[in-house]
């Protein structure tokens, strides 16, 4: 499909530059699929009453790292000193070694080295840069290793807001709770599962007493989401690969409540993607750990899931794209019409929407 097709106009004050305290007090736009589609607003807090006795949901526990560095370029020679470099990490490939995504990518060459420092200028790190792929991507080796490089990024490192944010503010202490969801224990995103960023504790208490069950599965979000598509057709696009898993005991529960009927709601594009990359032909859901690159455009057929809980998606993108496989492209550019003519909040820090098409034959 023409990429094009997922385009539409967003007025700048309808990007969410903060989120809503609390955080269920978000706006909830349930759309429900048919013949005639239908357009209801509601309020996260709304959740337990819309979804019934024996649902699940499944959420994505991964944990955001502060993945943005700053740093210097330094040479052996004086030539080329002091550029500004900016990092954002986005895979560990050996203990003291990190792929990245960094700008300016054109001025940096491998045997560079990088002081990464502390907005404060206290605490330094260094890094080798060992080599460079397409696309701005290096490979960063750093003097620390292990755990000591876990600590020493995370008291240097940034908390990677999306550039549509960054772009208006600096990230503050108020982000590095804010962008984690109530779920994250497993570290390894760089970009949050922001449709998890909705629940609350006393969310999920009054869920857990409607009937309905949360999930957890890890899908770690890496940079690539931050990235346009570039192309004109949607079959030219390449996904970057994510690791996740989705566990022996997170199959059984799913699988229990499909058999007793029960509807199964993925919190996030994140938890979809991966269990469709976890779901069969035949419709049965397996232990599943490793990477997918899988993309998802209108004509996908979905394997497992019954409903998604999601945030409004930047035009063009592929999260858009994979709404609109999943309601239909008419009733994606609908519900994003009404969402912007009545107000919601979009992207990261926005609102959310919740679809639950008709049943599938």
């Amino acid at each position: 499909m023409r990429v094009d097709l997922f385009d539409f106009d967003l007025p700048n004050e309808r990007i969410a530059l903060r989120p809503v305290s609390p955080r269920d007090a978000a706006r909830l736009l349930v759309v429900r699929t048919g013949a005639e589609p239908e357009l209801a607003d509601a309020r996260v807090s709304d959740l337990p009453e819309l979804l019934q006795p024996g649902d699940a949901l499944v959420v994505n526990d991964t944990r955001v790292l502060p993945a943005r560095l700053a740093g210097i370029r330094r040479r052996a020679t004086s030539q080329g000193e002091g550029v500004e470099v900016e990092a954002m990490l986005h895979k560990r490939v050996a203990p003291d070694s990190w792929l990245a995504l960094a700008r300016p990518g054109k001025r940096l060459a491998p045997g560079d080295t990088i002081v990464f420092a502390s907005p404060d200028g206290t605490q330094t790190l260094d890094a080798v840069l060992e080599a460079k792929g397409e696309g701005g991507e290096v490979t960063l080796r750093f003097t620390l290793a292990g755990a000591a490089l876990d600590a020493a990024i995370a008291g240097i490192g940034h908390i990677p807001l999306p550039p549509y944010i960054a772009a208006k503010r600096a990230d503050d202490a108020q982000d590095r709770r804010d962008y984690q969801t109530m779920f994250a224990n497993q570290e390894g995103s760089v970009a949050a599962p922001t449709a998890g960023l909705h629940f609350t504790p006393e969310l999920i208490q009054r869920l857990a007493q409607r009937g309905v069950e949360t999930h957890r599965v890890t899908l770690h979000v890496g940079a690539g989401t931050f990235l346009p598509v570039k192309v004109d057709d949607t079959t030219d696009h390449r996904m970057h690969a994510e690791w996740g898993e989705v566990s022996a005991a997170t199959v059984a529960a799913l699988n229990a409540v499909k058999a007793r009927g029960g509807r199964v709601v993925t919190v996030g594009t994140t938890a979809t993607r991966l269990i469709e990359s976890a779901a069969a032909e035949d419709g049965s859901l397996s232990e599943w750990r490793g990477e997918t690159d899988i993309f998802i455009t209108p004509g996908h057929r979905f394997r497992f899931i019954d409903g998604m809980m999601t945030n409004f998606h930047l035009p063009r993108s592929t999260l858009v794209m994979l709404v609109a496989a999943f309601i239909g492209h008419e009733t994606q550019k609908r519900a994003y019409a009404h969402a912007i003519a009545t107000g919601y909040r979009f992207y990261s820090y926005g609102d959310a929407c919740l679809l639950l098409p008709k049943a599938r034959a």
